[in-house]
């Protein structure tokens, strides 16, 4: 009786799975259609299954959550990096032009044009100093989050979404853009919908 009663939860739980994952899949196809025609003929009804399949216990919606703040975190963090960097180079020039302007103060005039050809030149070499160092920053930036979308595609990758592996072209990152997109539209009508039953 009990092995009968056991069989008739697997069923259960079987069937309540599988209208789950025909939910998904049905809101999936319909969010598709939202995409551009390029974007919606890439993704086949097969990827959007085996999509609709992986978002099934809720943990890849958790993942796709985590990595985003991790994102808004590394972000904000590259921002205040390259904020701090722009100040000290405000400052730098604030100095550079207060010390050039007490010098021509205090300078002899017969030395005045001499004493201006010095400082020209130590402005344009203060100048492509901080050229380079925001050069220097922005390739650290992009460096930073091109890590930062690899170590996202192998995330989910490894958490078995379709669609995700680690690439650097962009028609593939586009579409990885928009399965996300997908992911967080289907977590917000989740939301949704628990707060109207609520």
């Amino acid at each position: 009786m009990e092995r009968c009663s056991g069989a008739l939860e697997e069923a259960a739980d079987g069937a309540r799975q599988q209208e789950r994952h025909y939910q998904l899949l049905s809101a999936l196809q319909g969010l598709v259609k939202e995409l551009p025609s390029s974007f919606q003929q890439r993704l086949s009804y097969t990827t959007l299954s085996d999509l609709a399949l992986a978002l099934l216990d809720g943990t890849v919606f958790e993942i796709v959550q985590g990595l985003l703040e991790i994102q808004h975190l590394t972000e904000k963090s590259l921002y205040n990096q390259r904020l701090r960097l722009q100040n000290e180079h405000r400052v730098l020039r604030q100095a550079l032009r207060q010390k050039h302007q007490e010098a021509q103060q205090a300078c002899r005039p017969h030395s005045l044009p001499v004493l201006q050809a010095a400082q020209q030149r130590e402005l344009e070499a203060a100048e492509q100093r901080i050229r380079e160092e925001q050069r220097a920053m922005d390739q650290k930036i992009v460096l930073e989050l091109d890590r930062k979308v690899a170590d996202q595609q192998s995330t989910l990758e490894k958490a078995g979404v379709a669609g995700f592996y680690v690439t650097t072209n962009p028609q593939e990152l586009t579409l990885q853009m928009n399965l996300l997109e997908l992911i967080r539209k289907l977590q917000q009508r989740g939301r949704q919908a628990g707060k109207a039953a609520l």
